[in-house]
């Protein structure tokens, strides 16, 4: 198993990024890793992803979620063709600092008989990870309340 786990402090309370994760029609407009998503937006429904890697490669997956807790935490779940081979649980994880401020923790786990494969994917993938948090705390302190 492989995991990476990155962290971001954003200047504004968890409803908005919340707000803003869920608002799938935007991400175009800010998100380059996330470049488009579509689905459902609760546990047991299935997404439809596409990620760009910052070497260019583009993939398309379609995962289901397994936590949508409103201002807390959005999770999901895909694999390559079957479950076993290369799987990834993606999070988003939001903390309440109590003062106006989000603590956003974006990361996912790799699991799988082929994740050793793919470990240069993995490294990449880390920093999408990091230019699309990034890309969150700007669009999420541009916007007014």
């Amino acid at each position: 198993m492989k995991q990476i786990e990155t962290q971001i402090i954003i200047h504004t309370r968890p409803e908005k990024v919340w707000a803003v994760l869920m608002d799938f029609s935007s991400f175009p407009d800010w998100n380059p890793f996330i470049r488009l998503i579509g689905g459902g937006h609760q546990a047991g429904e299935s997404l439809r992803l596409t990620l760009k890697v910052p070497d260019g490669m583009e993939m398309t997956i379609g995962p289901q979620i397994l936590k949508a807790e409103p201002n807390k935490e959005f999770r999901w779940k895909g694999k390559l063709i079957i479950s076993g081979l290369f799987d990834g649980e993606h999070y988003f994880k939001l903390i309440d600092l109590g003062d106006g401020r989000t603590q956003f923790i974006h990361g996912e786990q790799f699991s799988g008989i082929l994740v050793g494969l793919f470990g240069g994917t993995v490294a990449k993938t880390k920093i999408g990870f990091e230019k699309m948090n990034q890309a969150l705390k700007k669009r999420c302190e541009e916007i007014k309340n």
